[in-house]
Formats: C-alpha cells, structure tokens, sequence
C-alpha cells in the first residue's frame, strides 16, 4: 500500500486531481468529508460539540450550525483548540479505519486540505501538492465560486503559503493548465504512484510521527 497526501491551496484544482486519481483506481480518503461525517447527527462526535459549546451550536434539526459554530471558533484561537482536539482524533481513527481496508496495493489517497499547515507530511510516502499561481487561483476562485475579490484574497492568506507547501512536496502537479493537460499530468503521476506501490511491498515505507 501506498499512503499519499494530496493537498494543495484554495482554488489550484485538488478536487479535479483527486477525482481524476480515483477515476485511474485510488482509494480516496477525504478529510473533509469524514469531520462533516462524524459531526453528523445522533453522533457521539456532535455531542462531544454540543457539550463543548452549548445547544446553540445545534440547528432546529438537531445538526449542526457551521456558520454559528465557525462564528465562535475562529474568533477565539482557544475555542478553536477545543474543537480541533474533539474532531481531529474521530477523523483520524476514521481515516485509519477506511485505511486499513484497502487492498494491500492500492494507493491510498488522503485528500488533506491542511496537510502543510498541520505538519503532517510525515504520515504520507509520499505527498503531492497541486500548484497554481495566484492569479489563477484568484480567477478560479471569483470566476467559478463566485466569490468576491476580497473574500477570495482572505481565503488564500489564510492558509499556508505557496512556499511552505511546495517545500514539503515530493510530487508537484503545476494546474496552471486547461483540463485535457492536466489530465495527462495526473496519468503520469499515476504511473509514478503505482510503481512506488508495489516498491513498497518490496521496503519499509516512512513511519509515521506523533
């Protein structure tokens, strides 16, 4: 088995690569997904959320509020502490578990859109940053999410640079391109990805770090 990292900033195109990679035969794993999914209702996750922070943070339905809950959170770097140490450790055990279902070959795709800014390369073989420039992202960003200009610029200052993703990268998919380009370059990264796959039953791979 093969661990990647995908990550990549707001915009440069991750979603397109990881779908391209699943289309050629990954096992996706997307982080995202798994904190909306052990949040969800009648979950010990949201509990432990609503325990934390009171009812408010519950909707009229018994989900959860992500405005109102963002709302509190990202005001208080604190608050934001707690949250991360109730979800982070269910979205880990989660991804461990999706994990060790796969194939004994297959290349496992952690779609980790905070991968840099956690320090968590060291759990990947290998990690893959998609790149664009900032222009592009901009474009992309105001243009298809029809964001505004200052929302979009917001967005992107508040993840990790450029500098400190490339720096942990060991594939980077440049995605400054149209579409039919980067599908060949992701078809070349597969062909990468799944000859260092079987390597891996031949070696140790890199272990993870608390």
């Amino acid at each position: 088995m093969l661990k990647v990292g995908l990550t990549g900033g707001i915009g440069a195109g991750k979603s397109e690569v990881s779908r391209l990679l699943v289309e050629r035969g990954a096992v996706l794993i997307d982080a995202d997904r798994i904190a909306r999914e052990v949040v969800a209702p009648g979950t010990p996750g949201l509990a432990a959320v609503s325990e934390a922070f009171g009812a408010g943070v519950l909707a009229a339905d018994g989900s959860l509020d992500r405005p109102r809950l963002g709302a509190i959170v990202f005001a208080d770097p604190d608050k934001l502490a707690v949250l991360n140490s109730i979800v982070h450790p269910l979205v880990g055990a989660r991804s461990r578990e999706l994990e060790a279902s796969a194939a004994e070959d297959a290349v496992v795709v952690h779609d980790v859109p905070l991968l840099a800014e956690n320090a968590l390369a060291p759990l990947y073989d290998v990690v893959i940053v998609v790149d664009a420039s900032p222009e592009t992202q901009l474009d992309r960003l105001v243009r298809l999410r029809g964001m505004t200009e200052e929302d979009a610029r917001a967005r992107m200052s508040a993840q990790a640079t450029r500098e400190k993703r490339l720096e942990i990268a060991d594939i980077v998919i440049h995605n400054d391109v149209p579409l039919a380009e980067l599908e060949r370059r992701v078809a070349d990264v597969w062909a990468d990805l799944v000859r260092r796959a079987h390597a891996t039953r031949e070696q140790p791979s890199r272990q993870p770090q608390e």
